[in-house]
C-alpha cells in the first residue's frame, strides 16, 4: 500500500526528546480527541514501561512496547503489536509514541513498508521539543546511550550499550517532522522560545509549528493532517530543501532571532586535509551542517557530512554518476533528469549548508573556498597522499 492511500487506518509517529513532553501530549490528546476514537502504541526503555502506566489511565486502546527501541530491537514486536490492534479494530487513529532515543525516520519506515503497513496510512510524523533547553542541548556535546536510560528507567535489562550524540538525535527527530510542538514555553525565557523557533526554521522550513504549555494542542493539528507524503523520509530531499532555504535566507524571519543560514556550493574538488582541518576547527556558533563534499582522492565518491553542535560525521555515501561507466551513466541520467551536472566534473560537486547564531558568513565562506584545489593541484595524484576520508560506501569518519 502507498503510504499516499486514502484507504487504512491514520497513523501520527509522536516523538521528541527524552523529557521534552511526549507523555504530556499525549495524555492531551487522549482526554480531548475530538470525535475520535485513538489506539496508543508506547514504546518506552526500561522493563518498566513508565510512559504506559502514565497515559493507561486515561482510556483503553494501549500497547506497550518495552525493554528496547522500536526502530532497531523491537520491529518484529511492532509489527506484532500494529497487526493485533488492527484485529482488534474500534479505532480511527493509530499514534505511536516511540522512545526519547528513537529516530523517527527507521519506525516511520515500518509503517510504509512490509507488514505493519498493510492495514495502515501514516499521516504525521509530530516531534515535540522543549523550548527551555532545545538550544543548549544542541550546542552540546552529550551523548545519550542505552546505559543512560537505564539509570532512568532502572530494570532495563542488560544490552550492548549504543552510543549516539543527543544534539545528532534531537537534529532528526526536528528534520523529519511535519509538525514540530515547540513545548514547555512556561519554562522558557520569550527570547529562548524565539531562538529555538528560529533554529527550527532554518532545520525544517516545510513542518508546521505550534507553541504548546504542557502539551497542550489541539488534537486537528497532528491527527488526520495528511501531512506525510513520499519525499517526507528522503535524506536528499531534506537537503536539497535545506540548501535553497539557506540560500534565499536574507529574507526569512529566523534572521531577527540571529539565527542564519547560508549555503555553499563548489565544482572543485576539496583538498583532504585542508577540508579535515575545517571541520575539526567550525566555531561554535555553526550550530547545524550538513550536505554533499568532493573530496580529492575521492573522485569515485561521493561524501554525506553531517554536523550538530560538536559532534561531526562524514560517510561514504553513494558512487558518483561520473565515475560509473558510459553506458550506466546514461541510463542514470535518464532516471534522474533534475541532476546537477557538469560537462567536465559530471555530478561531481560539494554543497553544503550551514546553520547557526551569529555565524561569521563570509570568514566561513572564504576559509571554505579555501580548501579547493587551485589550478595548479588539480592534476596532484592524490591517491598516493595520506586521505582520512571513507573510500567505500557505508565507511564513516568521526571528527
Amino acid at each position: 500500500m502507498s503510504v499516499l492511500d486514502d484507504d487504512g487506518t491514520p497513523v501520527t509517529i509522536l516523538s521528541g526528546a527524552l523529557g521534552a513532553g511526549k507523555t504530556t501530549t499525549l495524555n492531551h490528546l487522549l482526554t480531548n480527541p475530538g470525535d475520535r476514537e485513538i489506539a496508543v502504541l508506547v514504546n518506552d526503555m526500561g522493563s518498566v514501561n513508565v510512559d504506559a502506566e502514565l497515559v493507561e489511565a486515561q482510556g483503553e486502546g494501549i500497547t506497550e512496547l518495552s525493554n528496547g527501541c522500536i526502530c532497531c530491537d523491537l520491529r518484529d514486536d511492532l509489527e506484532v503489536a500494529v497487526s493485533r490492534l488492527a484485529r482488534t479494530g474500534g479505532f480511527d487513529h493509530l499514534v505511536v509514541e516511540s522512545s526519547g532515543i528513537s529516530a523517527p525516520a527507521p519506525v516511520a519506515r515500518l509503517f510504509t513498508t512490509g507488514p505493519a503497513s498493510a492495514p495502515y496510512r501514516l499521516d504525521t510524523l509530530a516531534t515535540v521539543v522543549d523550548a527551555s533547553s532545545f538550544r543548549d542541548t544542541l550546542a552540546a556535546d552529550d551523548i545519550v546511550t542505552t546505559e543512560d536510560i537505564r539509570r532512568k528507567r532502572p530494570g532495563q535489562a542488560e544490552t550492548e550499550s549504543e552510543v549516539r550524540p543527543l544534539s545528532d538525535l534531537l537534529v532528526s527527530q526536528a528534520e523529519h517532522a511535519n509538525v514540530l510542538l515547540v513545548n514547555k514555553c512556561d519554562l522558557a525565557e520569550a527570547s529562548d522560545i524565539d531562538e529555538t523557533e528560529g533554529l527550527l526554521a532554518a532545520l525544517n522550513p516545510d513542518a508546521e509549528r505550534y507553541r504548546t504549555t504542557h502539551g497542550q494542542v489541539d488534537a486537528d493539528a497532528i491527527l488526520d493532517t495528511g501531512l506525510f507524503g513520499p519525499d517526507s523520509l528522503s535524506e536528499s530531499e531534506h537537503r536539497a530543501r535545506a540548501i535553497g532555504h539557506a540560500e534565499g535566507h536574507v529574507h526569512d524571519p529566523q534572521s531577527a532571532y540571529g539565527v542564519t543560514s547560508f549555503a555553499f556550493r563548489s565544482r572543485r574538488p576539496l583538498h583532504p586535509e585542508r577540508f579535515l582541518t575545517y571541520l575539526r576547527s567550525l566555531p561554535d556558533s555553526v550550530i547545524r551542517s550538513k550536505g554533499l563534499a568532493w573530496v580529492a582522492g575521492r573522485d569515485h565518491l561521493a561524501l554525506r557530512y553531517t554536523g550538530t553542535g560538536a559532534v561531526r560525521r562524514v560517510i561514504g555515501y553513494e558512487q558518483w554518476i561520473a565515475a560509473m561507466p558510459e553506458q550506466r551513466q546514461e541510463s542514470q541520467r535518464r532516471l534522474r533528469p533534475d541532476l546537477p551536472w557538469d560537462q567536465e566534473v559530471g555530478d561531481r560537486r560539494t554543497e553544503l549548508v550551514f546553520i547557526g547564531r551569529e555565524m561569521d558568513e563570509e570568514s566561513l565562506r572564504e576559509d571554505l573556498a579555501a580548501c579547493e584545489l587551485t589550478d595548479e593541484k588539480l592534476d596532484t595524484d592524490f591517491d598516493s597522499f595520506e586521505n582520512p576520508f571513507p573510500e567505500e560506501e557505508g565507511e564513516e569518519l568521526t571528527i
